[in-house]
């Protein structure tokens, strides 16, 4: 596998799932544009990124997915810059966990706002150049979650669910152009959102995977990396699950 010559952007690139991503794509040979919602947030995937043996450019640039305006200065700035995009890795996430009787119209909008309309939001920035360039890769970070349901996330589980749908019809709209576009849904992995969560939960959970671990970011990292390369090339409007077996 390689994405040599190939650029690449992953939001949300900052910890976790997200950098993973980005320093698996740029082990493959991309050069990588990672995005977080605060200057400096990139740091330390920018400096795993230089400690590979390659010598492959990286770059951390500012943006709020869930602002349009924002968005549209980020594709403004790499496109200027680059003149195209390859890969693009949709990551950007947040959380806002409750009971849905007592969820607040904000805990919903929020999640929403940044999981789902954030994820059109970069789409919709890069599609055409993407489509004009005849190729790309758009790859959206799901959730098992948005498949199964979850008590306590009526939110998230939405906002992960929505994504399919829109990846779906992305995949659709977009064939024609030679522009793929899937999601990985991962499990239970391991990062700092899931650390919070009381051991006895996890034992419990553990117990529902077959193949009795949980997830590590380099599992989503390495499926991401692959949907991205050329094995993945005839494959679009796909959910790829990394969860050990859990939901089958």
């Amino acid at each position: 596998m390689s994405l040599t010559d190939k650029v690449a952007l992953v939001t949300g690139a900052s910890r976790g799932i997200g950098r993973a991503v980005a320093v698996e794509l740029a082990r493959q040979g991309a050069e990588v544009f990672c995005t977080s919602t605060r200057e400096g947030g990139c740091d330390g995937t920018l400096e795993e990124i230089a400690g590979l043996d390659n010598e492959v450019a990286a770059h951390a640039l500012v943006c709020d997915v869930s602002d349009a305006e924002s968005v549209e200065a980020l594709a403004k700035c790499l496109l200027d810059d680059k003149g195209k995009l390859d890969v693009l890795v949709n990551n950007a996430g947040i959380t806002r966990d409750g009971v849905f009787m007592r969820m607040s119209d904000k805990d919903f909008d929020d999640v929403v706002g940044t999981n789902l309309r954030g994820a059109f939001l970069v789409c919709r920035a890069f599609a055409r150049p993407m489509a004009k360039a005849r190729g790309g890769r758009i790859i959206n970070i799901g959730s098992v979650v948005g498949l199964t349901g979850n008590a306590g996330q009526v939110n998230y589980a939405a906002s992960k669910a929505g994504l399919v749908g829109l990846t779906k019809s992305l995949a659709h709209e977009l064939a024609g152009r030679g522009v793929t576009a899937n999601v990985v849904a991962p499990g239970f992995i391991e990062t700092d959102m899931t650390a919070a969560i009381p051991d006895d939960h996890k034992s419990q959970m553990l117990k529902q995977i077959p193949l009795s671990r949980f997830g590590s970011p380099a599992d989503i990292a390495r499926a991401a990396a692959f949907l991205a390369g050329d094995a993945g090339g005839y494959i679009t409007g796909q959910t790829l699950v990394v969860d050990g077996g859990m939901t089958m």
